[in-house]
């Protein structure tokens, strides 16, 4: 008999599986049954909204957001591809075109 996890989102412990994915009743939460490589090591990582960003996502910046030590912003409705999620305050490391590569928050950010 396998353990189904409790919801991440709401902590129901109803929760059930549907296909490949497991099933909140209460929130209506769905998340993926395979726990992916940032969720092994313990980096759960959230955008604005509460989705889970992993490696390779695409984001859009919320926000302007001013770069330390330079007078550039990175403007609302900027895309970023290919993150990567790391450690720390800052826990996306990304490459914005037009300022370079960087860390951001996820917090400042939406799955697109």
């Amino acid at each position: 008999m396998t353990t189904i996890p409790k919801c991440p989102s709401c902590s129901s412990e109803y929760s059930y599986e549907d296909g490949e994915l497991y099933v909140c009743p209460e929130c209506a939460h769905e998340w993926p049954m395979a726990a992916t490589e940032n969720e092994a090591a313990g980096r759960v990582v959230r955008d604005a909204f509460g989705n889970i960003l992993n490696d390779g996502d695409s984001v859009t910046v919320i926000k302007d957001l001013k770069i330390k030590g330079s007078s550039s912003v990175v403007k609302v409705g900027a895309k970023v591809r290919n993150i990567r999620i790391v450690s720390g305050d800052h826990n996306i490391d990304c490459k914005i075109d037009g300022v370079g590569a960087m860390q951001l928050k996820s917090e400042f950010v939406k799955k697109a």
